[in-house]
């Protein structure tokens, strides 16, 4: 007989309120939702609130209780009352970690906002000044010349000068361009002491006064060599201005430049120069045309070099080799210094001119140069195509000839074996 066994279910007794269940968790709910906003309404009611009740104690404080004056005074003062009061009151609902955070959050934010406000002032001023002259069309077509400090502003302009500024920053830039890229490629190609020197001289002049680059230039061009004072002498004054900036920007643009990239050139039979030249200076292109534009910033609003080197005048003079020339700065420096209105309206709008024609500069530099490496063009990939198909044709040719060189040698050959 077989025996049969019957197994039993075994039932798992029921949890009472005494049982612990070890390793599960008890239901919970969904988590709630994190609030990852850097700032709240509640932040934000608190930094209006507290501007408000600063200003107005300092009105208070002003008006009847101290005997202050000023707007800069009454910045003074209600700036740290805003800064306590907003502390104040984020700390009735947040931690002390937070409120330091926060305190301090407002103080960079308020600090760049006064660094854009003043930017803003400091733009939006001279064409506010300068408004009335900047309605005339004059301004924009004729010189000084017919033109005296208490004579209304439908006569005079500022042609002259604007001429002035574009000759000069030309003859700049066609000297600082190529001396700032062929030493920024040294540095960064080279190494010794030489290279360091050169490197220690070039963030020494970065902070040299204009007017000691003035009085270098008069000494050397115009009283050793007897270069007459003229635009010329003030752009190379302004190239010794500018040179230093971009050679020192040129030099971290460069230094960016992937090794790599060197390296397959040299690899592939590439010397040193044409590296330099096909593949370092086309890659780095975007950020050189930045080194241009600062190294023009610096050399635009040059005053006292050009004063030294190219004196003043009231005339229209197109020739920089020849005669003073002025420029814009210098132009806007000497008007704003008169007692009359008119010339001090006309002093606004040559620094607006000045400010519009530095814009313009830029905008066309960028648009010209601030292309990144590989983004060619249409013209440029037009070009790229025809020097392509010029490339594969003379190649083709030279398949040509090398087969049918070939097919003589192996004529020759085998006539003579016959």
């Amino acid at each position: 007989m077989s025996t049969v066994e019957t197994t039993r279910p075994v039932t798992r007794p029921e949890p009472t309120a005494d049982t612990v269940v070890v390793g599960v968790l008890p239901p919970a709910g969904a988590e709630p939702r994190r609030v990852t906003k850097s700032r709240s309404r509640a932040d934000v009611v608190s930094a209006v609130g507290a501007g408000v009740a600063s200003v107005a104690l300092t009105g208070l404080l002003f008006d009847q209780i101290a005997p202050f004056s000023g707007v800069v005074g009454f910045i003074a003062i209600a700036y740290p009352l805003f800064i306590a009061l907003y502390a104040l009151l984020i700390s009735l609902e947040d931690r002390a970690i937070a409120v330091r955070d926060k305190v301090v959050s407002a103080i960079v934010h308020s600090v760049a906002i006064l660094a854009l406000g003043a930017l803003i002032v400091i733009v939006v001023y001279p064409f506010w000044a300068g408004w009335p002259a900047l309605m005339q069309l004059n301004f924009y077509t004729d010189d000084m010349s017919q033109a005296g400090p208490v004579d209304p502003l439908h006569l005079g302009g500022v042609l002259h000068a604007a001429v002035g500024t574009l000759e000069q920053i030309t003859i700049a830039l066609v000297i600082t361009v190529p001396l700032g890229l062929t030493c920024a490629v040294f540095l960064n190609e080279t190494r010794g002491a030489f290279t360091r020197t050169v490197r220690t001289v070039v963030e020494a002049m970065t902070a040299l006064p204009s007017i000691v680059a003035g009085l270098f230039i008069y000494a050397s061009l115009i009283l050793v060599v007897g270069v007459e004072r003229s635009g010329f002498a003030a752009g190379c004054a302004i190239s010794v201005m500018m040179l230093p900036i971009m050679i020192r920007a040129a030099d971290v643009v460069v230094r960016m430049v992937p090794s790599s990239l060197k390296e397959a050139s040299y690899a592939m039979g590439a010397g040193q120069l044409r590296t330099a030249w096909h593949v370092v200076l086309p890659t780095a292109r975007s950020g050189l045309t930045t080194s241009v534009l600062l190294a023009t910033a610096r050399g635009i609003g040059e005053t006292s070099p050009v004063l030294i080197t190219a004196g003043f005048t009231p005339f229209f003079n197109l020739d920089p080799f020849s005669g003073p020339q002025v420029s814009l700065p210098l132009a806007t420096f000497n008007m704003v210094k008169q007692a009359e209105d008119t010339m001090k309206e006309r002093g606004f709008g040559a620094a607006a001119v000045l400010m519009l024609l530095v814009l313009i500069l830029f905008v066309l530099a960028r648009a010209i140069g601030g292309r990144p490496a590989g983004n060619l063009s249409a013209a440029q990939q037009r070009r790229r195509m025809r020097t392509s198909a010029r490339d594969r044709a003379r190649y083709a040719a030279k398949l040509r000839q090398r087969a049918q060189h070939r097919e003589n040698v192996w004529s020759e050959t085998h006539r003579g074996e016959s």
